[in-house]
């Protein structure tokens, strides 16, 4: 039997390398939010004064801890699935009871790919901004293309050398922002004060769009969603204890950054970018180094993200099937070609339109925002069924629903300066998803299931029926019957009408994909003895269906233990040990064309059609061999009464 159970102690386990591992891979977003966070808060200042400073730190500090300390590290991340997290293996924990939920694992997925695209332009070019500093003649927005071109170039190769990097690399850069703030900060301790959430009352409350300005401090918790998104990769315990780490070297940069400011109000003005003024001067150039390749970390973190993110949603059938290719040996490293370019045509156009990192801060965070609110309502529905107490869960959605509403609100000023960017293009990626997703449920609402007893002698005469040329020996069918008893009718339509198939052995392929995401097992099942098999796979959510591959295993196996007999059933090869031949049969509805669908779902068909076009049909998808598939269509009707349209009118010129 084929299998891939998970141990689940994998999840609490702490190890060094897996702290390491975690560092490297899962900080990149939210890490590199120094860059930006406090320049976009001063940018949007009328005059810049110590309660203004304190307030927007105090600001930072509490959102840091409600949103990513409470609501993920402390309570997202127990929400895995088998040891898995994100938005969509959330989603698989409750489909099964709340289908409806589907919408918001779609807008959160929707919404989270778009922050990927955008948070590779928007570090990158806020790390090399830093030599404008020293030189502001040398031109940035050239060099974060070549920089972001190349990233997207090696991502078919695997980032297996790189990826080992990632970690000391990233201890490094936290290690940097702490020291950092901590020299500012010791220098002005009273900056410390901004702890105290008053200030952060009277940020929102007192100063001329404090409100508004929580858009710009609500960019120090993109990323969070990234923490439970690599639950799997990393370990529940892993990223609790680096979070620890994390957390402060972070809070240091930012409030050292603040105590720089209060020292420095004269010469700080909306262009001034506090992160770079708190590095002594010998320093720059290396900082702007180490800055630049935690940024390139960061995307690299946030593109692997993504495939891994459309991987899961082909399983979930909220995207269309593409071609998933794995460079690497490492668990859940993957490079999905068209995903790659996507992102890699989406990210250069953002750095030619907005050219500077200021303008793309508007532009960013709105997105990320709703994933957090979807992912919060998610969480609430996992809660309730988990039978979490009616008040704490109403406690919990009350307080994070207020404070990611009031993001939102703030967000949506920033909606007609750049926001509307990478609004459009979640939206164009919720189209796609829904589509998809309704296209499928359209079509399989019209899968017909029969009786297999019906057939069994009909199937046995014909295996036996030497007029009709056999087809195969081994003729392979993939089936969406659950039940050992039913079989789809468009196969029985395939066997016995579409061309009479005469083969030794009749097989029944089933793939159930579960919602436990690293499943990899079979039941086999002899529906009629030597002559009719069928073959269940159970397979996770986030394991790649090769099919090809599980049912060569499978017959080697039933081989081994005598249950069928691989050998060429034709006699001059038999003698040879010459194996037995197999085809595959990939059945196709197709919409007849003396049929219409109701104009909603005709409109959303007429898109699944064009969708599909682009992805890849479900041979390649499968991992099928193609030399030996017969793919068919057969219409969405089978066996329906052809309604009377005709009258025949010659009887009475006849019997005249």
């Amino acid at each position: 039997m084929i299998n891939r159970a998970v141990n689940k102690s994998q999840i609490d386990k702490i190890t060094t390398a897996g702290l390491v591992v975690t560092l490297g891979i899962i900080y990149g977003d939210i890490g590199t939010s120094p860059l930006y966070v406090m320049r976009a808060i001063i940018a949007g200042a009328d005059t810049i004064h110590a309660p203004f400073i304190l307030g927007g730190l105090s600001c930072i500090f509490w959102t840091l801890t409600m949103q990513t300390t409470i609501k993920y590290i402390t309570f997202a991340i127990r929400a895995d699935n088998k040891g898995e997290g994100g938005i969509f293996a959330l989603f698989a924990l409750i489909r099964k009871r709340a289908k409806w939920a589907f919408l918001f694992a779609m807008i959160g997925g929707c919404t989270l790919l778009a922050d990927s695209i955008i948070t590779p332009a928007i570090t990158i070019v806020s790390a090399i901004e830093g030599v404008l500093i020293k030189n502001p003649r040398i031109p940035v927005v050239p060099i974060a293309v070549l920089i972001i071109t190349v990233l997207f170039l090696i991502q078919k190769f695997g980032t297996k050398m790189i990826g080992r990097s990632f970690g000391p690399i990233m201890f490094i850069w936290f290690s940097m922002l702490g020291i950092l703030g901590f020299v500012q900060l010791i220098q002005n301790p009273q900056i410390l004060h901004a702890l105290n959430p008053t200030y952060a009352f009277d940020f929102l409350t007192k100063f001329p769009g404090g409100f508004v300005l929580l858009g710009a401090v609500f960019l120090c918790t993109t990323g969070a969603d990234a923490l439970y998104s690599d639950l799997g990769h990393c370990g529940r315990s892993n990223i609790r204890i680096t979070w620890g780490f994390v957390k402060v070297c972070l809070l240091l940069n930012y409030f050292g950054q603040g105590a720089w400011i209060l020292k420095n109000t004269d010469f700080v003005n909306e262009w001034t970018n506090p992160f770079y003024a708190i590095m002594p001067p010998w320093f720059l150039m290396p900082g702007i180094v180490i800055a630049t390749v935690a940024a390139i970390i960061a995307s690299q973190a946030m593109i692997t993200s993504s495939f891994t993110l459309i991987s899961e949603a082909i399983s979930l059938n909220f995207w269309p099937k593409v071609r998933i290719n794995y460079p690497t040996n490492i668990k859940g490293q993957m490079y999905i070609s068209s995903i790659n370019w996507i992102l890699y045509i989406c990210c250069v156009g953002i750095v030619l339109f907005f050219q500077k990192s200021s303008n793309m801060e508007a532009a960013y965070g709105l997105t990320i925002n709703i994933t957090m609110l979807m992912t919060t309502i998610l969480l609430g529905v996992y809660l309730y069924y988990k039978h979490v107490p009616k008040y704490l869960l109403i406690l919990f959605l009350m307080i994070y629903l207020t404070i990611e509403g009031s993001f939102l609100i703030a967000n949506l000023n920033k909606f007609l300066h750049g926001g509307y960017f990478t609004f459009m293009l979640g939206s164009i990626l919720f189209i796609i998803m829904y589509v998809w997703f309704q296209g499928r449920k359209i079509k399989n609402s019209f899968i017909e299931f029969l009786k297999i007893d019906q057939y069994v002698d009909i199937i046995k005469a014909l295996a036996k029926d030497k007029s009709i040329p056999k087809y195969a020996t081994n003729l392979v069918f993939l089936t969406k019957a659950n039940r050992e008893t039913d079989v789809e009718s468009k196969i029985i339509y395939s066997i016995l009408n579409k061309q009479p198939k005469r083969a030794d052995t009749y097989w029944m392929l089933h793939i159930d994909i579960l919602d436990d995401p690293h499943v990899l097992e079979y039941k086999i099942t002899h529906i009629i003895q030597g002559i009719l098999i069928k073959v269940d796979f159970k397979i996770g959510f986030k394991v790649q269906p090769r099919v090809n591959l599980f049912f060569r295993q499978v017959v080697e196996e039933m081989s081994r233990t005598k249950e069928i007999d691989l050998l060429s059933h034709y006699d001059s090869l038999r003698q040879f040990n010459i194996m037995s031949d197999f085809r595959f049969v990939v059945i196709d509805r197709i919409q007849n064309y003396d049929f219409d669908f109701p104009p909603r779902e005709q409109f959303i068909m007429d898109i699944y059609a064009i969708l599909k076009r682009f992805g890849i049909g479900e041979v390649r998808s499968l991992g099928l061999d193609t030399s030996n598939v017969t793919v068919e269509t057969v219409p969405l009707y089978i066996d329906k009464e052809t309604p009377i349209l005709l009258s025949r009118n010659d009887m009475t010129r006849h019997a005249g």
